[in-house]
């Protein structure tokens, strides 16, 4: 899967899962600053996205996602 794939499909959760504007989610955008994600946001987020892409990312991992495009560089190099 690309990083562009794996950007559609993640946006595609950030809108839903966060009830935000598509054109706000773009690879530089902050979680916390631009999104306005709170901590049960992003874990119910990252939720959605090892459900959708059938993978795992541990807490750990997730807490160093400041950024759309971390997550979506990180979840392209795991799924390939």
């Amino acid at each position: 899967m690309t990083e562009n794939e794996v950007f559609a499909k993640v946006k595609d959760l950030i809108v839903d899962k966060l009830s935000v504007s598509p054109d706000k989610v773009t690879m530089d955008a902050n979680f916390r600053n631009d999104l306005k994600a709170d901590s049960l946001d992003t874990y119910e987020l990252v939720y959605a996205i090892e459900e959708e892409l059938g993978i795992t990312i541990s807490d750990e991992m997730a807490n160093e996602f400041e950024t759309v495009g971390d997550a979506v560089r990180y979840l392209a190099k795991e799924l390939n």
